[in-house]
């Protein structure tokens, strides 16, 4: 976390010379150690093993060698053409090639890239929300930052001539990358975050915020098709600010049960649900004198209504162990019983 506060810090810091550069490291680093707390949660072994021997692990400086951040994007995103993936594989490929020879196209790579780096800002957010929960939000943490933008001719002509001074080895790299996408990958906003942004004319109402977002989904047609027929006016980062709301986000554990069944081919109900909690120490049993005592990335307790509600993250750590016969029974402790509509073995119409 406090490794994408200073790279988003650096990236807003007109006084750094080479602040994309620094914003590329630090995005680098805090998405390494999210993924690696991932990992330590869900219990996956992210260490190198030593291929010549058996149970002999592979050391850098007496410490066991663990994954890089391009080997940990295949076990969290296993398709090359996720877009999530691909933004952070394209930032791993440039920040091999950033060098000190490229140091005067640092603003060029930033006005050239800036649509990917707030893509790579977003998606990291979404990522610690969704996997620690709401609270480790970025929103608390990072301002929208005040910027002269391309608000004038002058300003949008500056920026352009700008990016054409990008170096023609960069300009090469980014042209082939992204020739290698599907079109579909190229336009998503995981990919590529795209914002164009109005001055607004209008009286000045004491209840409105001097900055506001409309998302495309919530326009009509015709202002859909005015916006489209705009050029790119410049980015900013969009800050999502959620309400309180007494367990947003989380699930009782019936709805909860019936996501993981669904994400499984087994059949995965309220008893087994309750049983992985029991073996996975989620939460403490009923009438526990201390029933706050959960693991809070899979669990949360409600006091006002003395009720427990679980995470997204727990649900996805359970569809994942219960994927297999083995990974089913040793988190259940129950034997894994094929859904009715999978069963497709002879031997099994046979026997029912």
């Amino acid at each position: 976390m406090k490794e994408a506060c200073l790279a988003v810090r650096l990236y807003n810091d007109a006084a750094e010379s080479r602040s994309f550069e620094g914003f590329v490291v630090h995005m680098h680093l805090a998405w390494l150690y999210l993924l690696h707390a991932q990992f330590i949660r869900d219990g996956t072994d992210y260490r190198y093993w030593d291929s010549r021997y058996k149970k002999r692990l592979l050391r850098v400086d007496g410490e066991p060698k663990r994954w890089e951040l391009e080997r940990c994007l295949r076990e969290r995103w296993p398709s090359d053409q996720e877009p999530v993936r691909a933004n952070l594989s394209l930032f791993i490929r440039l920040r091999n090639r950033l060098e000190h020879r490229h140091a005067h196209a640092d603003t060029a790579l930033m006005i050239t890239l800036a649509g990917h780096a707030h893509a790579l800002l977003l998606n990291y957010e979404d990522e610690v929300t969704n996997q620690f929960g709401d609270e480790q939000s970025l929103a608390l943490r990072l301002r929208i930052p005040l910027f002269v933008g391309t608000f004038s001719a002058q300003g949008e002509q500056a920026l352009r001539r700008l990016r054409k001074s990008l170096p023609p080895d960069l300009r090469s790299f980014l042209t082939d990358y992204e020739s290698g996408l599907d079109s579909d990958v190229s336009h998503d906003p995981r990919y590529e975050f795209r914002l164009r942004a109005t001055v607004e004319l209008a009286p000045k109402d004491p209840d409105a915020v001097a900055v506001q977002f409309t998302h495309f989904d919530d326009m009509t047609e015709e202002e859909r098709a005015a916006v489209e027929e705009m050029g790119r006016k410049g980015q900013v980062i969009v800050r999502h600010r959620r309400q309180p709301v007494s367990g947003l986000g989380r699930l009782m554990p019936k709805p909860a049960a019936a996501e993981v069944e669904a994400g499984i081919p087994y059949v995965f109900n309220l008893n087994h649900f309750a049983a992985a909690w029991r073996h996975l120490k989620v939460r403490p049993p009923g009438g526990d004198s201390n029933p706050d005592r959960t693991n809070p990335d899979f669990c949360e307790y409600d006091e006002p209504t003395r009720s427990y509600r679980y995470t997204r993250a727990y649900v996805r750590h359970l569809i994942k162990k219960c994927g297999t016969p083995e990974g089913f029974k040793a988190t259940t402790g129950m034997e894994a019983r094929l859904k009715p509509t999978s069963l497709s073995d002879p031997a099994d119409k046979v026997s029912r």
